[in-house]
């Protein structure tokens, strides 16, 4: 990742690599990865602003990764954790920020009475559908700014090149060193 501390880039392969052309005239190849999560990055904070500002601005990415992990039909502590590559104590820690927000709520599991339930309030799914819309939107912006084929033709490609069983995957804290 790039940091920034005090508007000076801390990432020396980036620094020292700038302006330079990999292989066929493209990007040098630690440059793509960058991108990707630059852009990923970039999309996330746009849509954490807009949530701010229309009624939600407590929900954090984490949240909404949390909100998907818990799903329709509801999920233990065991199960969000291992859903999200976390350990059962850090998906607790989550899900009783987003109990306290009201996204959330533990209920007795009906089928098992030992086991309680996580489930998305209405307050929860609101946010989920209201952060789906906002992607759109934000999509429709890449459109009008790069062309539609071309933002098309990206996610084509993109499709092409990440497995189908990793394309959504929630565990990114997994390879990132969060045990």
């Amino acid at each position: 990742m790039v940091d920034h501390v005090a508007k000076e880039n801390v990432n020396q392969v980036v620094d020292n690599g700038k302006g330079e052309t990999g292989p066929e005239g493209g990007g040098r190849g630690y440059e793509l990865p960058l991108l990707l999560f630059g852009g990923f990055r970039t999309l996330i904070d746009r849509l954490h602003a807009r949530l701010a500002t229309e009624g939600h601005p407590d929900l954090r990415p984490a949240h909404g990764f949390a909100m998907q992990a818990i799903g329709a039909r509801g999920a233990t502590a065991s199960e969000i954790g291992r859903r999200l590559g976390v350990s059962k104590q850090a998906a607790g820690k989550t899900v009783d920020r987003l109990l306290a927000l009201g996204y959330a709520e533990r209920a007795d599991d009906p089928a098992d009475a030992r086991r309680k339930l996580v489930h998305l309030t209405p307050r929860g799914y609101a946010a989920l559908a209201r952060s789906a819309a906002i992607f759109d939107e934000l999509r429709a912006e890449w459109a009008a700014a790069l062309g539609a084929d071309r933002v098309r033709d990206l996610e084509a490609a993109l499709r092409n090149v990440v497995p189908a069983e990793t394309a959504f995957r929630l565990d990114a804290t997994s390879w990132l060193g969060t045990p």
